[in-house]
């Protein structure tokens, strides 16, 4: 009998606010982690700090709440460790893109094969509402005496240029497509992102639901105009088949991602399953790496005593 996203329950209460997508996001991994199959023990879910961060708790898989903007570099360090487990880092846009940003770029140059989720609102949400790195300039929040002084970082292209090989966006609303663009970001072999979109119905009083949704921009009959469009759904192809088109689909995923206002695009901008992956490129180093692991590895005798032998690295310092 097949898992069911109750499987993937916890029993800790989400407080989150009323109307917060988070509550979208969780929902979103524990359908995609049922559909994939993936038993809870082979599911690591690494979160930062902040309102995201507590995504590690009320997914039922191995669970890391780790230190503000140091998401990635614990998710890494699991995945090196033990490349058998599935590993998804999850964090906001401030945690990832604001203190976390260098290890954001430092992580594409890796393509290690893991999945990180950012829950991008625009605002730090947990600290009462200051504007994130991803507020756009001169828009003006409820917390904000004043419009948003700085320019917004763009997710999307900032993962395309840092070397990710997997770049998507999806909102938190949409809990169908965000379950499917998570399912493709984990069977993704390489480095996966994906900028979900997620409204903060407690700080951000101007990215609502209902902005996303168009209600301010109505048809003749009364219906809004959504602002968010589909890349699948717009004969859009993002994937890269040969080295030579790969310049061509990294421009064709940045013009995109410039798109915001009236039209947002969500979908998958960039896939490259040509480029190989860290533990591929490490395996080359260490051929027993994929099966005897550093996790898999015994570090000590049934005494407690260490299997490691350096007596040559003592012998070398006393004659050095």
């Amino acid at each position: 009998m097949g898992l069911k996203p109750s499987d993937f329950k916890t029993d800790v209460f989400a407080d989150w606010c009323p109307g917060c997508g988070d509550y979208g996001i969780m929902n979103g991994l524990q359908m995609a982690f049922a559909e994939l199959g993936l038993e809870p023990h082979q599911i690591v879910l690494v979160s930062g700090i902040g309102c995201s961060g507590k995504e590690a708790h009320n997914v039922k898989c191995y669970g890391v709440h780790t230190l503000h903007g140091r998401t990635l570099p614990f998710a890494m360090g699991i995945k090196v460790a033990n490349p058998n487990l599935e590993v998804v880092a999850i964090g906001g846009d401030g945690d990832g893109l604001g203190i976390g940003a260098g290890h954001f770029v430092n992580a594409g140059r890796r393509d290690i094969d893991m999945t990180y989720i950012i829950h991008n609102n625009g605002v730090y949400g947990l600290t009462k509402g200051q504007a994130s790195p991803t507020l756009r300039l001169g828009v003006k929040t409820k917390s904000l005496p004043r419009a948003n002084i700085n320019e917004a970082v763009n997710p999307i292209a900032l993962a395309l240029i840092s070397g990710y090989t997997f770049v998507a966006r999806s909102y938190a609303y949409d809990v169908r497509h965000l379950k499917d663009t998570i399912k493709a970001a984990v069977q993704h072999k390489g480095l996966a992102f994906i900028d979900c979109l997620q409204p903060c119905p407690t700080y951000n009083n101007v990215n609502t639901k209902d902005w996303y949704a168009g209600e301010d921009r109505k048809d003749a009959s009364g219906k809004p105009q959504s602002r968010l469009y589909k890349l699948e759904e717009a004969s859009f192809d993002p994937t890269v088949r040969d080295w030579n088109e790969d310049f061509k689909k990294k421009v064709a995923a940045l013009e995109k991602a410039q798109e915001w206002g009236d039209r947002i695009p969500i979908g998958i901008f960039y896939k490259n399953t040509l480029e190989p992956t860290f533990q591929e490129r490490f395996s080359k180093r260490i051929p027993f790496y994929m099966t005897t692991p550093p996790a898999k590895q015994k570090l000590c005798d049934d005494k407690g005593y260490s299997h490691v032998n350096l007596q040559a690295f003592v012998d070398d310092l006393k004659t050095s």
